[in-house]
């Protein structure tokens, strides 16, 4: 019982979108009706604001990894095992994806990935991280980097730690983020993808 009630509320939590309260407190336009129409960071950075950009990064990570930490610290006291971090760790994702707060439509979950690998493990989060930031820097496309790190990060879990519960969450939260990349996917093979940094059209 108590592993569902966490799993709840690592939903809820994720549920809250970062890039549309940002954009509010900004004063900037909805995330969901320009550029790719995706609420998240590097969609808020084509609005020109890098603050709220950065600011949307650092609440969809936060939340991904203060769901993982809080599951952690109590699983002892509450008797949540591997399995029930690993639920929290999907739900938290989850809930990113399909927010209860915003119709269902979310995000694709970059930084929320991240932020979960980083509760589940700082050498996990960064070994991911770093893999995105030098496919990002090479090629200049944020969902050609988001696709190459999702791939890794399962390698990366299972060689640090082997076959495991949560090895089977963060293989399940690679292929929702591979799903939701899918039109990106598209436009990559297109040639039609924008390139981080490129602001929304007029």
């Amino acid at each position: 019982m108590n592993t569902v009630l966490f799993a709840v509320a690592a939903y809820l939590l994720g549920s809250v979108s970062f890039a549309v309260v940002v954009s509010k407190l900004f004063g900037l336009a909805d995330p969901r009706t320009y550029g790719s129409k995706n609420p998240g960071a590097t969609n808020v950075l084509r609005s020109g604001n890098k603050a709220a950009a950065a600011l949307t990064l650092l609440g969809d990570a936060v939340k991904g990894w203060l769901a993982v930490w809080l599951a952690l610290l109590f699983a002892d006291r509450f008797g949540i095992g591997d399995a029930g971090i690993a639920a929290v760790a999907i739900a938290v994702f989850v809930g990113h994806l399909w927010p209860v707060f915003f119709r269902f439509v979310g995000g694709k979950g970059v930084a929320t990935a991240l932020g979960v690998l980083i509760g589940l493990n700082g050498w996990l989060g960064l070994a991911t991280a770093i893999t995105w930031l030098v496919i990002a820097y090479a090629f200049r496309y944020s969902s050609l980097a988001a696709l190459v790190a999702s791939v890794f990060a399962p390698f990366y879990y299972g060689l640090l730690f082997g076959v495991e519960p949560q090895l089977f969450a963060v293989l399940a939260m690679s292929a929702l983020l591979i799903y939701r990349h899918r039109q990106n996917i598209a436009n990559l093979l297109a040639g039609k993808e924008s390139r981080i940094g490129s602001k929304k059209k007029a």
